[in-house]
């Protein structure tokens, strides 16, 4: 709701009735989603990782092909479909949770070995991170090895292998970074925000602008400046901006909170869950909420180098709504699991 309510006061100039009209649709489709994933069989699911984690990989291939993959802003992140745009990186999220957590799952005794513990999930893991950077989408792809990385090491694979690799993953992409004009320009002028306010800088300097001017309390719903143009992407990466300009620091605090809560809540409540699947799945979709909403908040405050990356439930965009209520609904789909346990058949025995 508080979505709806900044994206309808942010597009407030870009056509406020046509931006709310889609995002309600899809926020329509994201519940019925995420109602589906909340009630979906979990070990049916498990049985179909394989080949969901597939067709993730198709869409993110899809992607790059020329006259079915679409570009916006130098970047062939979309497939059309008609009026709508899908973003397959969105949906390989899943695709790379599921996949992990029955790889890990079925072989819990291998986890300790280097083959099979350490270098298969990792060729998983990078595999999509590889389609995903060449689209190109760095901020995705740093978000999707940091889950990765997160759920073997909690899988129980041994730091003396994820450290080393961890380091040649941050160097590499360093480098890839490094000779990216676009991107190196958004390092350095992150650096020094105030000096590039005018060139490279511009959209995070007018979001700390935003911050300064709301204050405690804000100036009030739908008077905000930010959203006249001044600040690009209101209603999208930076709607966070928006809501501490308009709502204020009680607002963006909430917010913050609120996503916390999130974390250390369900993060207690996995503790009790004895199946790896479903410890990884949940675990999984509890970091790609929370780990994507600390990143967008990090970048609009400026402790972070500037990365489109949207804050989950709040800004514009459907694939990554529709992945974010099916995430919701597949720890709710974990936590009554847990709390309503089958009994065992003869057959388990």
């Amino acid at each position: 709701m508080v979505g709806l309510v900044m994206l309808f006061s942010a597009g407030a100039v870009r056509g406020a009735q046509d931006l709310l009209l889609k995002q309600v649709v899809w926020v329509v489709i994201s519940l019925l989603a995420g109602l589906y994933a909340s009630m979906v069989n979990l070990e049916w699911l498990r049985n179909r990782s394989v080949i969901i984690f597939a067709l993730c990989m198709l869409g993110l291939l899809l992607t790059l092909v020329p006259g079915v993959g679409v570009k916006v802003n130098g970047a062939q992140r979309w497939i059309g479909l008609g009026a709508l745009r899908i973003q397959p990186s969105e949906f390989a999220k899943i695709g790379i949770v599921l996949i992990l957590a029955k790889y890990f799952a079925d072989q819990q005794r291998a986890i300790g070995t280097l083959v099979k513990g350490f270098i298969l999930p990792s060729l998983l893991i990078g595999s999509a991170c590889g389609l995903i950077i060449l689209q190109p989408d760095f901020g995705t792809c740093f978000l999707c090895g940091a889950v990765g990385a997160t759920l073997m090491f909690q899988a129980g694979v041994g730091l003396r292998w994820l450290l080393p690799v961890a380091g040649l993953a941050v160097s590499a992409f360093s480098i890839l970074v490094y000779f990216d004009p676009v991107r190196i320009r958004r390092v350095t002028s992150f650096l020094d925000v105030e000096a590039n306010a005018n060139d490279s800088a511009y959209q995070l300097w007018q979001g700390m602008l935003a911050f300064g001017v709301g204050g405690l309390e804000g100036v009030g719903l739908g008077m905000g400046r930010q959203q006249m143009y001044f600040l690009p992407e209101a209603h999208t990466d930076f709607i966070f901006p928006v809501i501490g300009e308009e709502l204020g620091l009680i607002a963006t605090f909430t917010i913050l909170v609120a996503f916390l809560i999130m974390f250390f809540t369900v993060g207690m409540k996995l503790r009790q869950i004895s199946r790896m699947n479903d410890y990884l799945l949940a675990m999984g979709a509890l970091l790609f909420i929370v780990l994507q909403a600390i990143i967008n908040m990090g970048v609009v405050t400026g402790c972070l180098p500037t990365k489109g990356m949207s804050l989950p439930f709040i800004s514009y965009g459907g694939s990554n709504l529709v992945v974010t209520f099916i995430f919701v609904g597949l720890v709710i789909n974990v936590m009554r699991r847990k709390d309503n346990p089958s009994p065992i058949q003869a057959r388990e025995l």
